[in-house]
């Protein structure tokens, strides 16, 4: 029988999956900023306002996607 401080050896602290959940929030934004200011600043300097904003936004999010879950099948 469990003791009130003791955890099944198994399991893991219980911060863990809000650590692990909130963090790969955290990257999927950043690969989604990056994403978009890097289409910005193509596009401001080869001069195509919203063509290569919109396309590599949208690549981003298709990749945070991808990491997401990559992520969540390995664990």
């Amino acid at each position: 029988m469990l003791q009130k401080n003791q955890l099944p050896k198994n399991s893991k602290p219980p911060l863990h999956n809000y650590a692990t959940y909130s963090s790969l929030a955290f990257q999927m934004l950043a690969i989604m900023l990056i994403g978009v200011f890097g289409g910005l600043k193509l596009d401001d300097w080869i001069g195509t306002r919203p063509i290569f904003t919109i396309i590599i936004t949208l690549l981003a999010v298709i990749f945070s996607i991808y990491y997401a879950i990559k992520d969540f099948i390995k664990k």
